[in-house]
């Protein structure tokens, strides 16, 4: 048997598998996709553990060369900015961008209906599911398959293996086996819990519904999307451990609705099954991973989460794993399907990239939860929004590069990092002469 004849097998029937999957069919590919775990649109996924995703140009722009674009759309709700819910109880709204620019809130179980579903329809794409990945043949190469159904064990031999078992990869842990593979993971010392804020009594929205709705209290904080049916998805971050603002500290049912009439009242009014929730939900881990190389030699790739696990707080896990099925076609048609050009081709375009929008998750989790609630975080913000309308072309300020645009993150990364340093010469003489206006005022009245 050929190489050209053999398929194509992927591990994992998630998000980034059923697409990459997709792209790989178009080009004339059998695919077969193998999942350990049931078919998730036959299943209750476990409500309480699904953080609502933010679709954005990256994610579109994979789902539009798949014919998706607006299916997806169909059942998303736009979210053109946040309104921050402060302390005192006062509402102000920080726009993501010019005009329309908008990033789209859409429920994860909706988009993975969509993507597996368009993927089993495509004639030379199989779905394998109850079948667990045991072991990897690196030479052959191939996946030592078992059928949990049938307890039968199988080694198909492919053309490649690819890793789309997300943050706890089987292929990932065979590939650190092999040697010459760096691999870290850091959890954060906060978790979340999802909540529900339910719809109106007409059916309708309790809050503002195109809006990002963050509650941000510094050390902790509270965030709302909003879904077609006039709920939203609540999502409350906060630390593992402390004798305060700590799920260690609300273990009682009853204490979680005294922390949220104390920091979060006007949320707190709107959740009637607050403590129901509180006390069913399991409260989750946010963990990143970093490997490199995200290959071994021309037989295995790593893509999606099994690559690169990040926190969710900059809206782009979905959309990095779906551009990352992007740019896997784009090299394969760049290097005809040649798998030895192509595996490492993408590790040396995406490594860079993947770092880069880990680090960026981290530090937007620091911006959410604090200084979204900062003047000088505002004056900052306004002062590049002034700037990019004077210079559009010299400059993009950091946000719209990453979600409105397909610039790689790492070069978003680079220059926003040479925007900052003219930003922190710039801020203190507009600080200045604000300071100067407001005191030629003051003496005038």
């Amino acid at each position: 048997m050929s190489d050209g004849e053999r398929p194509i097998s992927i591990v994992g029937a998630g998000l980034t598998g059923s697409m990459m999957a997709q792209y790989l069919a178009r080009r004339g590919h059998q695919v077969d996709v193998y999942d350990l775990r049931p078919d998730l649109r036959t299943i209750d996924t476990g409500e309480g553990r699904s953080i609502n995703l933010a679709l954005s140009t990256r994610g579109l722009t994979a789902l539009a060369e798949l014919g998706l674009e607006e299916k997806a759309l169909d059942d998303a709700i736009p979210m053109y900015g946040r309104l921050i819910h402060d302390a005192d109880g006062e509402r102000s709204f920080q726009s993501y961008g010019r005009d329309d620019q908008h990033i789209n809130s859409l429920a994860r179980d909706r988009l993975v209906q969509l993507v597996v579903d368009h993927a089993e329809r495509h004639p030379d794409v199989s779905l394998h599911f109850r079948h667990k990945c045991e072991d990897i043949d690196l030479d052959e190469p191939a996946p030592v398959v078992r059928d949990l159904e049938t307890d039968e064990t199988a080694s198909p031999a492919s053309q490649v293996v690819i890793g789309a078992d997300g943050a706890y990869s089987a292929v990932r842990e065979r590939l650190m086996k092999a040697g010459r593979f760096d691999y870290e993971q850091d959890y954060l010392s906060h978790g979340y819990k999802e909540l529900s804020i339910p719809s109106a009594p007409d059916g309708g929205w309790r809050f503002e519904p195109e809006a990002l709705h963050i509650w941000p209290r510094h050390d902790f904080m509270f965030i709302a999307l909003p879904n077609p049916d006039g709920s939203f998805t609540g999502t409350l971050f906060l630390p593992f451990e402390g004798r305060e603002a700590s799920f260690e500290a609300l273990e009682a049912p009853e204490s979680a609705r005294d922390f949220f009439e104390e920091h979060f009242p006007d949320a707190s009014a709107e959740m009637p099954e607050l403590e129901e929730e509180f006390a069913e939900n399991p409260t989750s881990s946010l963990l990143t991973v970093r490997c490199n190389p995200f290959h071994h030699e021309s037989s295995v790739l790593l893509a999606g989460d099994a690559a690169h696990t990040i926190v969710p707080f900059y809206g782009q896990g979905m959309n990095a794993c779906f551009e990352d099925c992007y740019i896997v076609d784009q090299l394969a048609e760049k290097f005809d399907d040649d798998w030895s050009k192509v595996l490492p081709a993408f590790t040396q375009r995406r490594k860079p990239d993947a770092d880069a929008i880990a680090d960026l998750a981290l530090y937007n989790y620091l911006e959410m939860r604090s200084r979204v609630a900062e003047e000088t975080f505002h004056l900052r913000q306004q002062l590049g929004e002034g700037l990019s309308e004077l210079f559009p072309r010299e400059w993009r300020p950091l946000y719209p590069m990453v979600t409105f645009s397909t610039i790689p993150y790492a070069e978003a990364l680079e220059r926003a990092e040479g925007q900052k340093k003219l930003l922190d010469t710039l801020l203190p003489r507009t600080a200045l002469e604000l300071g100067s206006q407001l005191a030629e005022r003051l003496g005038a009245a």
